[in-house]
């Protein structure tokens, strides 16, 4: 209505406030006085206001792990095949054998705002750690990225030569001191660098071969046959006993693979790093290599780290791993033993899990539900 004011409505302590009065007429009110405590509940708010907007730009130390996307290793990424090669007949191949990842924000040198924090614990399919949780304090993002890119890798090198033994294909193994403990039983005696021949009278073909001759001992002194700087020198060293009853010299230990062929894996995936691939790789080696398809054109994901023996390990992340396989349309999942505990009531609706310990379990796993096989009959994750 034309003319109409706010007027001033009288309060208790003699101050105003302002409220819209329709009367005609009106004259303007003398502008409106706030008391002291109305003072002090603007300012709070306006306060809690900058320290809101300020907590979600500042930098948070915690991680978030998220299902990250998935690679079929029958398949390609980019203009490359994942797995290639050269030098021996390969085979077609039909259905999936996805490798599962995780996608992580945050780290060293990567902090993430306490918004995206905040975004993870609402979301029940991300999980949110504190920095120091996931690596140790001081290590910088360039040093993990070198550790994954390495840890990648080594998997890759332990997928060819799993594959192989699993197919009877024959290759070579040596074993190399990367470094000696202190005060170990080979201090003074192996070097870094050394490439481990023999002990006694038997040749050291794997760790393994090394594991089961130093126990066979049981800690009497051994000869330590080595190759150092072109020649062999043979070194006494008395194995120690570990906690777990094994014999140890305590060295650290590097594998290098000889193969009669080559195998490439990972074109396209410079971005995805870890040992978690393992067996998936390894399983994509064994069908490339398999007259006749292995999967039966059935949709498989999977996970694990994997040794040259097959010996399947276990990784971080699997929830997320489980989602993102359930994701891409995965029928089944192979999950490593050992992360049992981590798959209980985490499995996505209409997703089969299957437990696996090696590759030889992984690959009959897959034959039999190729072949139109009931995963509740093979081995599961129970409470």
């Amino acid at each position: 209505m034309p003319g109409t004011s706010p007027v001033p409505a009288p309060q208790p302590d003699g101050s105003y406030s302002v409220y819209p009065y329709q009367g005609m007429g009106a004259g303007r009110p003398e502008p409106a006085k706030r008391s002291a405590r109305s003072r002090a509940i603007i300012a709070a708010g306006g306060l809690a206001a900058v320290l809101g907007a300020a907590g979600l730009l500042l930098p948070a130390q915690y991680v978030v792990e998220s299902p990250g996307p998935t690679f079929n290793t029958l398949g390609s990424a980019g203009d490359s095949d994942i797995i290639e090669i050269e030098g021996r007949r390969s085979y077609p191949t039909e259905g999936e054998l996805d490798l599962t990842t995780v996608y992580v924000s945050g780290g060293p040198s990567t902090n993430i705002s306490i918004f995206q924090a905040v975004g993870g614990w609402a979301n029940n399919d991300d999980v949110v750690y504190p920095t120091e949780f996931l690596y140790a304090p001081g290590t910088t993002s360039e040093e993990v990225d070198e550790e994954n890119a390495a840890a990648m890798t080594s998997s890759q090198e332990s997928a060819v030569a799993a594959a192989l033994t699993q197919l009877d294909i024959g290759f070579t193994q040596e074993l190399s001191v990367a470094a000696v403990v202190e005060g170990s039983p080979a201090e003074g005696a192996l070097l870094p660098g050394d490439t481990v021949v023999a002990v006694g009278d038997t040749r050291i073909e794997g760790i393994d071969s090394l594991r089961a001759v130093l126990n066979d001992g049981g800690g009497s002194a051994a000869e330590i046959t080595v190759r150092r700087d072109g020649n062999e020198v043979t070194e006494t060293v008395t194995p120690r006993e570990s906690e777990t009853g094994a014999y140890q010299l305590g060295i650290e230990l590097a594998t290098s693979f000889e193969f009669p062929f080559d195998v490439s894996i990972g074109a396209g995936m410079e971005s995805v790093g870890g040992p978690s691939a393992g067996m998936m790789f390894a399983l994509g080696i064994v069908d490339r290599l398999t007259p006749e398809p292995m999967t039966g054109g059935r949709h498989f994901a999977g996970t694990g780290t994997i040794d040259a023996a097959g010996n399947v390990g276990p990784i971080g992340g699997i929830r997320q791993k489980l989602i993102g396989a359930s994701d891409a349309g995965a029928e089944y999942f192979l999950a490593p033993e050992a992360n049992c505990g981590e798959v209980v009531g985490h499995i996505p609706e209409g997703l089969d899990v299957v437990q696996v310990s090696t590759l030889d379990e992984a690959v009959k796993a897959v034959e039999k539900l190729a072949a139109g096989g009931s995963a509740a009959d093979l081995p599961q994750c129970t409470p």
